[in-house]
């Protein structure tokens, strides 16, 4: 059953991962981990990060016209809806190391043989999805302030923004409404793209998992989306240059909070 292996993972029953209880401690602990990732073997963050600042800067290019302002600053930080996804590469070096192999950067396309491929493209469509309603959320809600007519010029738009009340109502109310965005995204997907790696449990289970990781520990799992969310906008200046930084430390740390806040099963996944 292809469809159900999708949902409950190869077994075809649907099983419980167990999770545990972390503190500030080991979500630090995890970043350091990350850190150390980066820093023993980046020749291959290069391949596999500087792609996004190249995407961030065409964006800010495609946008720059007066029709396609407004949707700048939701492209932008929609990144952070498909991070997850986009970093599981990454994940994949982190594991590979872990378990003492090869962490050459050719590696970190080896998910393509994974056997919850499928469960895996599940879950980031899923992510794609809710990057979708995300920007047709903020152009309803632009054009419900400014409506359908695009602004004039870039600095018009500007000062549209930050010169008259409904400019601060969007900056308030669009914050948050993509903080919620976020933390559907947060909530279900902190630990379901390591899970999927590590285990091929289906997507059903790991979006679950990572459900019960932030209801466990919920002040630690904020701390950790604020983290990402910091880091992101650091990255992001200037010109996304810093992301090529942030993203593999963000993404080697990922698998690292995965292992503390899952039981580890006594027959992990093989290499391949």
């Amino acid at each position: 059953m292809a469809n159900f292996h999708v949902i409950a993972g190869a077994s075809e029953t649907l099983e419980h991962t167990k999770v545990r209880k972390i503190g500030l401690s080991d979500l630090f602990d995890a970043l350091r981990r990350g850190v150390d990732d980066f820093m023993v073997k980046p020749s291959h963050i290069v391949f596999l990060c500087m792609i996004y600042p190249l995407v961030g800067v065409v964006l800010a290019t495609w946008t720059s016209g007066a029709n396609a302002l407004p949707l700048l600053f939701p492209l932008v930080s929609g990144f952070a809806l498909i991070g997850p996804f986009a970093a599981i590469g990454l994940y994949e070096i982190s594991r590979r190391r872990e378990a003492g192999l090869d962490t050459s950067w050719r590696h970190a396309f080896e998910v393509r043989n994974s056997p919850a491929l499928p469960a895996i493209a599940a879950v980031g469509i899923m992510l794609f999805t809710i990057f979708i309603a995300w920007l047709l959320t903020a152009k309803i809600f632009y054009e419900q302030l400014f409506g359908p007519e695009p602004p004039a010029s870039l600095s018009s738009f500007i000062a549209e923004i930050f010169a008259t009340g409904r400019g601060w109502t969007l900056i308030v109310l669009g914050h948050a409404i993509g903080f919620v965005f976020a933390v559907v995204v947060l909530c279900t997907t902190v630990v379901a793209f390591p899970l999927l790696l590590d285990r091929d449990v289906g997507a059903y289970e790991a979006i679950h998992t990572s459900v019960r990781v932030v209801l466990a520990n919920p002040i630690v799992m904020a701390v950790w989306g604020l983290i990402v969310a910091v880091g992101l906008i650091i990255g992001s200046l200037p010109v996304f240059a810093g992301l090529a930084v942030v993203l593999p430390v963000l993404g080697h740390a990922t698998w690292h909070v995965y292992r503390k806040v899952v039981d580890t099963p006594a027959a992990p996944r093989p290499a391949n």
